[in-house]
């Protein structure tokens, strides 16, 4: 009895272990997933600098097109709206996902054209043990004078196997949970007026506080 105890047991923890180095491999292809679009992004963005003053309607077609296969912008929306997106016809829904894309450009864009040399390091990727379609990676900042800002990357595997970020953590300010409050917050003040928050959201995500340490120094 004792023995067959002990062979299961070892059983158990080979199985364990296999699925922890299935994991561990998935983690790594995952991080150089994730460091090789992110440096493919910030290369395209130092290059085309500016073409955000010159024409900044191209300089936002260009970056959309860099980001569509990386980022789920139609999921981040849809988890902005939260509960009222049950509310939203199709082509309301179509609206709001171009209407934040381009908020989160016209309000960050400016911002990340100005910014001094800075690199992105890719630090980590984990696949959550609950779900192994979903995982965090973990990058840092580092800016010109050293200083490193860290950054979290909430990101899926859809049915297609592909991996989509959708949602990012900047120094501990979760940028999806910020819009989300926001728009509930919009929706009371216009008492449920779906298509007029839409309509208004371009000045309403300016209103949104996502300032970090990296901000007040």
């Amino acid at each position: 009895m004792v023995a067959l105890t002990q062979r299961l047991f070892l059983a158990l923890a080979l199985v364990v272990a296999a699925v922890a180095q299935a994991q561990a491999g998935q983690a790594e292809e995952l991080r150089e997933y994730v460091d090789v679009n992110t440096q493919k992004l910030v290369k395209k963005l130092n290059e085309e600098r500016g073409l955000y003053e010159r024409d900044p309607e191209a300089f936002y077609q260009s970056m959309d097109e860099a980001l569509t296969d990386f980022v789920d912008f139609r999921r981040i929306a849809a988890r902005v709206m939260g509960r009222y997106a049950r509310q939203t016809t199709p082509e309301q829904r179509d609206e709001f996902v171009e209407k934040f894309k381009r908020s989160l450009f016209d309000s960050y864009a400016k911002a990340l054209v100005d910014a001094e040399d800075f690199e992105i390091n890719v630090r980590e990727a984990s696949i959550l043990p609950r779900d192994e379609n979903r995982a965090s990676v973990e990058l840092e900042v580092i800016s010109s004078t050293g200083n490193r800002y860290p950054v979290v990357y909430s990101m899926y595997r859809n049915g297609d196997g592909q991996w989509l970020m959708e949602n990012v953590i900047v120094e501990g300010v979760n940028i999806g949970l910020a819009f989300r409050d926001r728009f509930s917050q919009e929706m009371e003040e216009n008492r449920g007026q779906i298509q007029v928050v839409i309509d208004g959201w371009s000045d309403a995500a300016k209103a949104v506080n996502l300032e970090t340490d990296a901000d007040k120094s």
